[in-house]
């Protein structure tokens, strides 16, 4: 079967991504692992390192200190790591959860995403606070690999749970959101929300039948569907709409390729996901 994979590290983000890991679980009837996975940052600079530097006149005294503090500086990450994940364990069970698992790992993230996604359903993430690298897209340069290179639905938790009880689905028409919402239809994670198909300043003919088409396909699904065109720019409507209707959740399509792929690089998306700082699920 299938899992929910949850991805944490211990930062304060990390009780939300469990909490909505667990949520999504129970929607999904599916088993929940935790992930840790340590990294060694990019501009990082072991202490190994320093022993090459002859100019500094290294001892060997010293080379073999530096080398038995690398070695204690991975051991304490190495407990952070089992610590974060006794702990995120924990807590599901006080919250009901009974099929859970938890996995520690070295290396880089998305290698390691790339790893297991084949036993994925559902990929569970969290903004990083203080990013080491900036990105295009997303605040965290790692979050923004994991969502271009996999190809499972990857879920942006926020950083506080909030019971989703009414989710937004962004639509343009175009194949990458018709696409998105066919699996909104066939989703067992959002059935029974409420749902919100907000279209962004499209006005012709042919934007407002695919509109109601979709309107058409989500209620025969078995939602109540509000769809809504509205004007303005991408980003700041969505928010706005958002805020005003109490929207827990937005869902919106990944990147496609071609055209497609470079309207989703484009500075819209870098807008929206910037402005709305909700839980985003990604469909693939």
């Amino acid at each position: 079967m299938k899992q929910v994979i949850a991805c944490i590290d211990g930062a304060t983000r990390t009780p939300g991504i469990c909490d909505y890991a667990i949520w999504a679980a129970g929607r999904l009837d599916a088993d929940l692992d935790f992930l840790h996975v340590t990294e060694k940052t990019p501009d990082y600079l072991p202490l190994a390192e320093l022993t090459g530097n002859v100019w500094l006149g290294t001892h060997e005294s010293l080379r073999s200190d530096l080398t038995d503090l690398e070695r204690q500086r991975e051991d304490l990450l190495q407990e952070q790591g089992r610590q974060c994940l006794q702990m995120a364990l924990e807590r599901a069970r006080s919250l009901g959860a009974t099929r859970i698992a938890a996995k520690q790992r070295q290396g880089n993230l998305l290698d390691v995403l790339l790893d297991i996604e084949a036993d994925a359903r559902l990929l569970v993430l969290g903004h990083h606070e203080h990013p080491v690298k900036a990105s295009r897209l997303l605040p965290d340069h790692r979050l923004e690999s994991a969502v271009r290179g996999l190809h499972r639905p990857i879920m942006v938790a926020g950083a506080v749970f909030k019971e989703p009880v009414n989710f937004m689905v962004a639509y343009d028409g175009s194949p990458t959101a018709d696409k998105t919402a066919d699996m909104v239809s066939r989703s067992p994670l959002l059935a029974g929300l409420p749902a919100h198909l907000v279209m962004v300043g499209r006005t012709c003919a042919a934007a407002q039948a695919a509109l109601e088409r979709t309107r058409v396909q989500l209620t025969r699904a078995g939602f109540a569907v509000q769809a809504v065109p509205i004007p303005g720019e991408p980003a700041q409507a969505l928010a706005d709409y958002a805020e005003e209707h109490g929207i827990d959740l937005l869902v919106m399509g990944a990147y496609g390729h071609g055209r497609i792929r470079h309207l989703m690089l484009g500075s819209t998306t870098t807008a929206i996901l910037g402005q709305l700082r909700m839980p985003l699920l990604i469909l693939r």
